[in-house]
């Protein structure tokens, strides 16, 4: 006989006991009202919209305009990851490392449960059962979220395969990451609730060798949702080095050339350099097409041929401000059938939404992300600069079917690109895979607004552009690079730098971007096929400018080559720079990243 769910409503639709066990715990730890199973049927999401419609925290958009879709306003305190109030508790210190947060894990067990004590009275407590990646994998990661929030229980339905499906995928004895999220807004009998519960105080901790995720305080994008960078990246990087793959802040790519053959790339950008356009690009080169398997997170594994990307997730969440048609199409049209989750963007006056960098003219009167009138004399953002769009990938016009292959895409490239208004060319080759992983551990890029502790514009060194992702210590994640390179040997894909972002000495840009970064990736199909050569150069092998396709651009040639120019003396201080940066990440660091840094720096 199963165990009953304390506080549930109805049957509990598992037998699995070790799962009923832990929500009984939590159920006695956060004193919820009611206990609810998600199943992520269509009928729970209407539910859960009416329900936050009621309340406050959503509103419904112009079903004409926008068919089935809502926007939230959260809490000015809680708008973006909180990176100084994110924890990696793993036994001893160094497994978190010098770029992590650490604090022992049982020191932050005892003070996070004395925060997560009743922290769910007078509310309901969301069973989320979840799939990382295609429900058809025999293998698959699993998570249970348990969050009062309805607000993650509709962005989870969007974000991964969720509800009944993934329960049914764990089963009576299947293994599953426990994830544990509180608003931290417990409500007292007769207390009004507010739109946006939140809590001042705010944990965001992974424990990796338990394999478990607890959250407190905020309601807000990947604090919250904890299947995003809390399981897909932080928990899911530790598994890949137990278990000898890679979890990666990265896009996948599907390229089709003229001929119709189909190649992958996968790329690591810092936010705010490109990528979901890029993951979405619509080609300008006459004859290529692109298709979209993810936008944010790849699981990297090798197979018998090559390495392998899967992405794990089910939807997008892309930063709102600047997307429109002209620089991201796709992500405009993803959104056009509707079913779309906005938080913090601003509303116009016939129920639609708006943000800075939308087409058209910009509206004579808003509501903004703070709920206040705002008009084009204001001088406040009339959207929040990380406000967010949650959607479903099946909508995305440029979608690839392979995004719901399990087995995944095999990958042709990798790119690694940072903001860099000068030294880094517009595309370069590693040597070889150890030089590759050299470029992407001295990645780095111009600071942006999707942290709330970044000094905009400053520069910042982002191994991989995964800093405040890994896991577990940096240095071992750099070797655990290394170690899949020496595992896959010839069958690793080429790794590539490119920087849309050079300027020139009048501080305009150089390369158009957007839609032209096409003639770049078709340089990099051209240099994997054999087809062109390159500069041997400090910075790794060049393209020259004669060989980017540049037919109906109207850049000049001149620009096209300063913007693939290598200055020695710049390079120079990069190296030094980068040769300080790696002193900071600790003793753990691969010496074949120094080895690879010492054989660039003597071809100055």
């Amino acid at each position: 006989m199963t165990a009953a769910v304390k506080g549930l409503q109805g049957q509990a639709p598992t037998e699995n006991e070790q799962l009923i066990e832990w929500i009984n715990d939590a159920v006695e730890l956060f004193q919820p009202d009611q206990v609810v199973f998600a199943d992520g049927s269509q009928e729970e999401w209407d539910r859960l919209a009416a329900d936050l419609v009621e309340k406050g925290t959503l509103t419904k958009l112009n079903e004409e305009k926008r068919p089935n879709s809502f926007l939230a306003r959260s809490h000015p305190s809680d708008v973006a990851r909180v990176e100084s109030r994110t924890f990696i508790a793993s036994e001893i210190p160094e497994g978190a490392g010098p770029t992590n947060n650490w604090v022992a894990p049982d020191e932050l067990k005892a003070e996070m449960t004395e925060h997560f004590r009743g922290s769910m009275k007078g509310r309901t407590m969301y069973v989320v059962p979840f799939c990382m990646g295609p429900i058809s994998d025999p293998d698959p990661k699993l998570g249970v979220q348990l969050t009062d929030s309805a607000y993650v229980v509709m962005s989870m339905r969007i974000m991964t395969r969720m509800g009944q499906e993934a329960l049914d995928k764990i089963g009576k004895d299947g293994d599953f990451v426990r994830c544990l999220h509180s608003v931290g807004a417990p409500l007292e009998e007769g207390q009004e609730d507010v739109a946006w519960p939140c809590n001042d105080t705010k944990y965001i901790s992974q424990f990796p060798e338990t394999k478990e995720i607890w959250s407190y305080g905020s309601g807000y994008g990947g604090n919250a949702i904890l299947a995003k960078k809390c399981y897909a990246l932080r928990i899911a990087s530790v598994m890949a080095r137990e278990e000898g793959w890679m979890a990666e802040h990265m896009l996948i790519l599907k390229l089709i050339d003229p001929e119709g053959k189909a190649y992958h790339v996968t790329g690591a950008f810092p936010s705010a350099c490109g990528k979901t356009n890029l993951a979405m690009i619509t080609p300008t080169i006459p004859g290529w097409k692109a298709e979209v398997v993810g936008d944010d997170i790849a699981w990297l594994k090798l197979g018998d041929d090559g390495l392998y990307a899967v992405n794990p997730e089910n939807g997008f969440f892309g930063v709102a401000p600047g997307t429109n048609y002209a620089s991201n199409p796709n992500a405009m049209r993803s959104m056009e059938p509707g079913n779309t989750l906005f938080t913090n963007v601003a509303l116009t006056d016939d129920g639609d939404v708006w943000w800075e960098g939308m087409d058209g003219e910009t509206p004579e009167h808003l509501i903004d992300w703070q709920g206040n009138d705002w008009t084009p004399e204001s001088t406040t953002p009339a959207a929040h600069p990380n406000s967010r769009y949650c959607v479903p990938i099946t909508q995305c016009p440029s979608a690839a079917e392979e995004f719901d292959d399990w087995r995944g895409v095999k990958v042709d490239a990798i790119l690694f690109g940072g903001r860099r208004p000068s030294t880094i060319p517009l595309v370069t080759e590693a040597r070889d895979w150890n030089h590759g992983t050299m470029i992407g551990s001295l990645l780095a890029s111009g600071q942006t607004a999707a942290s709330l502790e970044a000094k905009v514009g400053s520069l910042r060194h982002d191994p991989m552009a995964m800093l405040p992702f890994i896991g577990y210590n940096v240095g071992d994640y750099i070797q655990n690079w290394i170690d899949r390179g020496e595992e896959g040997g010839d069958r690793m894909p080429s790794i590539f730098l490119v920087n849309w972002f050079r300027r020139g000495d009048d501080g305009r840009f150089l390369w158009p971007g957007f839609g032209e970064n096409s003639r770049v990736l078709k340089w990099i199909v051209d240099r994997i096929e054999g087809r062109v050569e390159a500069d041997e150069t400090v910075a790794g092998n060049v393209a020259r400018a004669e060989d980017l396709d540049l037919s109906g651009l109207d850049t000049p040639i001149e620009d096209v080559r300063e913007a693939l120019a290598v200055n020695p003396e710049e390079f120079a201080a990069d190296f030094e720079e980068g040769k300080e940066y790696l002193g900071t990440l600790g003793d753990r660091v691969p010496q074949e990243i120094f080895d690879e840094l010492e054989k660039s720096r003597s071809m100055i």
